[in-house]
C-alpha cells in the first residue's frame, strides 16, 4: 500500500552566514562538528542537534525504504520562517530554501514532493514567492501558526491565503514560536503544551476569521493532528452559540461546520486519538505525518495507522489518499 508521509522537514547542508550576508543576527546557522551530525545555533545560542537525516536525500532515502515510505512531503524546519526579519532578507532566504527543496524534488521526483516558505511579513512578497513555488515544480507552501503578532485571520495576510487557493496551493500550517514560553521554562512544554496550543489558535483564527467561510476551496492542513483543536471542538462550538457577541462577529457559521474543509495530519501517538479524528474528521482528511527526522515524531513511521483496527479502506486513505487529495495530486505519479 502505497505511504506518503505530508509532514516532514529538510535543510540543506550549509549555508552562507547570514549575519555577514545581511549585517544582523538572529539567524540559524549550522555547525558540523563532527561526521554525519551538526547543531543548529542562533547566533552562539545552542537550539538543536540534527545528524545526516535533516540534509542528506540519500540518508531519507534509506530510512524510507526501512520503513517502506514511498513518498516525502519536504519543508523546512520552521525555526527557518524568519518572519521576524527584514522582508527583503526572508524573501531572499526562502528562495534559497525554496530552491534546495525543489532541486531535491528534481531528482528524485516520484520519492519527494516540496513545500515552500514565505516571507509571510510581506504579503505582496510572499504571493510572489508563492507563484515562484508553484512555477518551480512544488507542491504548495509551509506557514507558521502566527506571523508575529498577526493570528491568520489578520486581513493582511487574506490575499496570501487567497492566491493559494487561486494557485491550487496545499498549505501546511505549522505550530512555532510557541505562546507563553516564559511561563514554561520547563519539562519541554513549550513543545508538548504550547504546540497543541498553537495549532487551536491558528484553526479558530482561520475559523472565526471568516477566511475558511470566504475560501471554501483552500487545501489546507494543520500539524501534529490539529494540536488541541479537535479535543475541544465540542467546547469551541458551545463557546459560538452561547456567546455570539464575542465569536460570531466575524463569521455566522457554526465552526463544526468548516470541519470538511481542513485536513489534519496523523501525528497523535495514541491509538484512540488517532481514532477520535478519523471519527471526528473523517478518513478523507487524515493524512500520514510523522516530523520525520525530529525524536517528538512518529519514529516508526505509518505504525499506528498500520496497527490500527481500521478497515484497509480506511488505512489506505489514511496512508496516501487523503495526501493526494490535499495536494492535488494522482497517485500513479509516484507508482
Amino acid at each position: 500500500m502505497l505511504k506518503i508521509d505530508i509532514h516532514t522537514h529538510i535543510l540543506p547542508k550549509t549555508w552562507p552566514s547570514l549575519r555577514e550576508k545581511y549585517g544582523y543576527g538572529g539567524f540559524v546557522s549550522l555547525d558540523h562538528h563532527k561526521c554525519g551530525c551538526a547543531r543548529m545555533m542562533v547566533d552562539e545560542k545552542f537550539f538543536r542537534e540534527i545528524d545526516h537525516n535533516c540534509w542528506d536525500p540519500k540518508v531519507r532515502l534509506d530510512d524510507c525504504q526501512k520503513h517502506q515510505v514511498d513518498v516525502q512531503v519536504l519543508s523546512t524546519v520552521p525555526v527557518m520562517f524568519n518572519y521576524w526579519a527584514k522582508p527583503k532578507d526572508t524573501l531572499d532566504l526562502s528562495m534559497y530554501l525554496n530552491d534546495h527543496i525543489a532541486g531535491i524534488v528534481n531528482d528524485h521526483p516520484k520519492r519527494f514532493i516540496g513545500l515552500g516558505t514565505l516571507p509571510m511579513q510581506s504579503p505582496d512578497l510572499a504571493i510572489k514567492e508563492l507563484e515562484r513555488c508553484m512555477k518551480i515544480g512544488l507542491a504548495g507552501i509551509q506557514i507558521g501558526s502566527h506571523i508575529n503578532e498577526w493570528n491568520l485571520d489578520q486581513a493582511e495576510l487574506f490575499p496570501i491565503f487567497e492566491a493559494a487557493q487561486d494557485l491550487g496551493a496545499a498549505v501546511f500550517v505549522h505550530p512555532w514560536d510557541m505562546m507563553a514560553k516564559d511561563k514554561m521554562p520547563k519539562y519541554w512544554l513549550p513543545w508538548l503544551v504550547g504546540m497543541p496550543a498553537e495549532s487551536s489558535l491558528a484553526i479558530c483564527s482561520m475559523i472565526f476569521g471568516g477566511v475558511l467561510q470566504r475560501l471554501p476551496k483552500l487545501k489546507i492542513a494543520f500539524a501534529h493532528g490539529g494540536g488541541s483543536f479537535p479535543s475541544t471542538i465540542g467546547r469551541i462550538e458551545h463557546g459560538f452559540n452561547v456567546r455570539p457577541d464575542l465569536c460570531a462577529v466575524d463569521c455566522p457559521i457554526n465552526p463544526r461546520d468548516f470541519l470538511p474543509q481542513i485536513y489534519l495530519d496523523s501525528l497523535v501517538h495514541d491509538e484512540l486519538a488517532l481514532k477520535y479524528l478519523v471519527d471526528l474528521m473523517g478518513p478523507d482528511n487524515i493524512a500520514l505525518g510523522t516530523d520525520y527526522p525530529f525524536p517528538l515524531g512518529e519514529l516508526e513511521p505509518g505504525k499506528l495507522i498500520e496497527n490500527s483496527q481500521f478497515s484497509d479502506d480506511i488505512k489506505e486513505k489514511l496512508l496516501h489518499g487523503s495526501a493526494l487529495k490535499w495536494l492535488g495530486l494522482s497517485k500513479e505519479q509516484f507508482l
